[in-house]
């Protein structure tokens, strides 16, 4: 049984890096030539061109073909969900107006103008907005694993709003048969110089507090619980100072964890966030947190004819919430696309301590 855990655990683990450091083979840079790239009404070969989004893979190509009129083409990898940009007088997602476009359970492309009136799904309104758009002139195709939603606009204006925001719906979730749009997975905002094709990310928002939320919940679940289960397992011949060492560590664990929990909950509801996945396995982490307190609160005593029972239930409850609590903190890490070294740096703590519990369980093994 404990083979088999450790086993699963160096398995999601392995599962869980890869994401982060192999390139995904859906990439398009701005050196490509798009000179292959058929049904778009417009050239498509000589576009000013800039990397939009990095943690997503969003390329956009613009250039202004009249007076007062602009072709734009956004590329972004096909992983069967909506992709969308649009334009904010503000840099403001309520009252802009955007293109929205996928690739069809019939695989026909369809892209078409949302009026972003609230936060509410419901209230993201299909074939409404404040965009003119040449007529037939916007549409999606794929080719190489990537969408490619190509629309022209008009202007009253010298230029389009420098306000570009930007989303990512969730994978493999189309939009209704009624065009409605799904909660985005992901948003963006940047600031961008049409004539010298420069760009500036606005900075996302709460940064400390995501971090704080990241930080809590790493060190008090990803790493506080490790290092108490190791104190029970491997220092019982310094009784009764393993007993309190532990249940300090614990302790301490858990008041981190829930404190991590407390400002995520927080930072989903400012930032509007979809996040349920990773919600979901931190409220299991929390819920064998507390059934672990609640387990401390009425231990039987060690001569007790129920111990064995209740040690076989607080290994397996304590062992499963390491090994869901390690694998949050991974896939956490990941929606916030932080910097690498944030992962490398947990996965190498991480790595330390189970690399100390396998010499730690040999020397006990030994020692019997």
């Amino acid at each position: 049984m404990k083979m088999k855990s450790f086993s699963f655990f160096f398995i999601l683990l392995i599962q869980l890096i890869s994401s982060f450091f192999f390139v995904n083979s859906q990439s398009d840079s701005c050196s490509n030539n798009l000179s292959n790239l058929k049904g778009i009404s417009f050239d498509t070969t000589s576009l000013t061109c800039f990397d939009l989004w990095t943690r997503h893979d969003y390329v956009l190509r613009y250039s202004k073909t009249g007076s007062d009129l602009w072709s734009f083409l956004l590329s972004a990898p096909n992983t069967k969900n909506y992709i969308a940009i649009g334009f904010s007088e503000k840099g403001k997602m309520i009252g802009s107006s955007a293109m929205v476009g996928w690739i069809g359970n019939n695989n026909i492309g369809i892209a078409k103008q949302y009026f972003l009136a609230e936060k509410r799904t419901n209230a993201v309104r299909p074939d409404q907005g404040n965009l003119t758009l040449v007529k037939n002139s916007e549409t999606v195709i794929t080719q190489n694993s990537r969408l490619y939603l190509a629309f022209q606009l008009k202007t009253e204006q010298p230029q389009p709003s420098t306000n570009i925001i930007y989303a990512i719906g969730p994978d493999s979730l189309l939009p209704s048969s009624q065009f409605q749009l799904s909660q985005h997975l992901d948003m963006g905002n940047t600031l961008i110089n049409y004539q010298t094709g420069q760009a500036k990310v606005v900075s996302a928002p709460y940064t400390r507090l995501r971090r704080g939320h990241g930080s809590l919940n790493m060190i008090g679940w990803g790493l506080c619980l490790l290092i108490g289960a190791m104190v029970a397992r491997y220092l019982r011949e310094k009784d009764p100072l393993w007993f309190y060492l532990h249940a300090c560590i614990q302790v301490v664990g858990f008041i981190l964890g829930v404190s991590g929990i407390i400002t995520g909950l927080v930072l989903e509801d400012v930032l509007s966030a979809s996040v349920d996945r990773h919600k979901t396995i931190g409220i299991f982490v929390l819920i064998f947190g507390c059934l672990q307190v609640i387990a401390f609160l009425a231990r039987p005593k060690v001569d007790s004819k129920y111990r064995f029972y209740w040690n076989i239930y607080h290994w397996t409850v304590g062992r499963t919430m390491i090994i869901l609590a390690a694998a949050n903190v991974f896939y956490g890490l990941k929606l916030a696309d932080e910097h690498k070294g944030w992962t490398a740096g947990y996965a190498v703590a991480l790595s330390i301590l189970i690399v100390t519990a396998i010499g730690l369980e040999i020397r006990m093994r030994l020692k019997k």
